[in-house]
């Protein structure tokens, strides 16, 4: 009988990410790769595009030079019915959703690999998106459908009920403090379905690709699986999701000022938009390995988690000193 493996983990917040920072440590050179194919060039879009689109479509634009980064041209405007006002921001959401994609599956599954404590390469995950891009796909499209059908059904339950207000006499004061807060508890209420939801579905993509699942199944195995687990899941969506807003948000909104004030950018500035754009790679790769670990807690917490083909890796592997975070590891149940 093999020995015991060395690695245990409750089913908690910080086990997640002790667990999913390790795969990342084991392999790290490959999740750099993945990093900055995929990941930087999203986080730094997200970061840059609100500058370029204020400079592109408002009178005080940006012109590139060769002695100079970015300066301020007041002499060139964009008109309404100039194409690029519409082509450029359909360009950069396609941008936008294309690269989150091949991100949360090429890292999905070499972080499903990891976590076995097996080989991971570069061309695997690459290779992977022939086979999750379509599940992925339908799997995005089934959910928004799904999120905006309940935005819209809200929506006009609130229209009714005002004009049904309306058709029994009732005055509706839209002025008022009441009326402010019957919105207000409203939109709690909605925020609260909608949050409800991304809960529930955090698992989908991970179940996209490594189980191949399409369109609303990926949801429904998501809810499934995710069932006991619904703390650490609010914990990670909450946890990842605002800080990379925070990050993202303060550093695009002071390189928007910046640019209108100055009129130009500084090293220092170029030096911060480098940084910020770095932290939230991190924070993005090691929010979809968290998401990935927590696939895999649930599962074994419903029992699905299969101890013996982790058990069976160890024989795989010769115990070297610098390749023990590779091994696998029994996940405890607490």
């Amino acid at each position: 009988m093999s020995a015991p493996l060395p690695y245990f983990h409750a089913l908690t917040f910080c086990g997640v990410l002790s667990e999913s920072k390790r795969i990342i440590n084991a392999h790290s050179r490959h999740f750099l790769a993945l990093s900055v194919f995929f990941l930087l060039p999203l986080s730094f879009s997200l970061i840059i595009y609100p500058t370029l689109h204020d400079a592109l479509y408002h009178p005080g634009s940006i012109s590139f030079y060769t002695s100079k980064f970015l300066v301020s041209d007041p002499t060139r405007k964009y008109t309404d019915g100039d194409a690029r006002f519409f082509i450029l921001p359909l360009v950069y959401v396609l941008f936008v959703f294309l690269t989150h994609l091949f991100a949360v599956s090429t890292v999905s599954y070499s972080t499903f690999h990891g976590f076995y404590g097996r080989p991971v390469k570069l061309i695997s995950s690459f290779k992977s998106l022939l086979y999750s891009f379509l599940p992925m796909i339908s799997t995005v499209i089934v959910s928004k459908l799904i999120l905006c059908s309940i935005v819209v059904l809200f929506g006009l339950v609130w229209f009714f009920i005002l004009k049904g207000l309306e058709l029994l006499g009732v005055e509706v004061d839209y002025d008022s403090n009441y009326f402010y807060s019957v919105v207000i508890l409203y939109a709690v209420v909605v925020g609260y379905v909608l949050l409800s939801l991304h809960v529930n579905w955090i698992l989908a993509p991970v179940t996209a690709v490594v189980e191949s699942r399409w369109g609303y199944g990926p949801l429904r195995r998501s809810s499934d699986l995710v069932k006991g687990m619904k703390g650490v899941a609010l914990s990670i969506l909450l946890f990842f999701n605002l800080l990379i807003v925070f990050l993202v948000a303060s550093c695009s909104t002071f390189l928007l000022q910046v640019g209108v004030t100055g009129g130009r950018w500084s090293w220092a500035v170029i030096l911060q938009m480098v940084i910020s754009s770095s932290l939230a790679t991190v924070l993005m790769l090691q929010s979809i390995a968290a998401i990935v670990v927590l696939f895999m807690y649930c599962k074994a917490l419903h029992g699905e988690l299969p101890f013996e083909i982790a058990e069976g890796f160890a024989g795989d592997y010769v115990s070297l000193p610098f390749d023990e975070e590779k091994l696998p590891y029994v996940v405890y149940v607490a």
